[in-house]
């Protein structure tokens, strides 16, 4: 794989995106296209929670033709939250520097994630956020 665009993010360490999904069969082969562009040398867990439509088959598919990308599959559905903790668990388990959580269906853009990562270098936590100055999404209200 290719160098990490920021030689700031490449002192980081080994990066482990966590994506959960169920039924997302539509969104995440262009999710996870866009996180590798955005972030080439981060690794990928895919959290499946038994997602009738196919979505874990295709995440399946990704492992075949792509390193760097796990998946981890859940009995049924137990929840976002409850992904995140157990993709949380695993990467520290692997030995993983930094995680990022980053949601299937394109709410989160990959495109961000360079930007995000850079400021690990003087911040031990960094948040991103539709709702501060910056930050935004389209067609959504802040009761969504």
């Amino acid at each position: 794989m290719s160098a990490l665009p920021d030689p700031s993010i490449a002192e980081l360490g080994r990066i482990l995106v966590i994506i959960p999904t169920y039924n997302e069969v539509d969104s995440l082969p262009n999710i996870l296209a866009r996180v590798r562009n955005s972030v080439p040398d981060a690794d990928i867990l895919i959290i499946d929670d038994n997602s009738p439509d196919g979505t874990g088959k295709i995440a399946d598919q990704w492992v075949l033709g792509h390193s760097g990308i796990h998946v981890m599959h859940r009995l049924g559905k137990a929840g976002l939250g409850a992904a995140y903790l157990a993709g949380f668990a695993w990467g520290l388990q692997q030995g993983f520097d930094v995680l990022v959580e980053m949601d299937a269906d394109g709410s989160h853009q990959p495109e961000q994630l360079p930007t995000l990562l850079a400021a690990l270098e003087y911040s031990d936590l960094v948040l991103g956020s539709r709702w501060v100055a910056g930050g935004g999404t389209e067609n959504w209200s802040k009761k969504a």
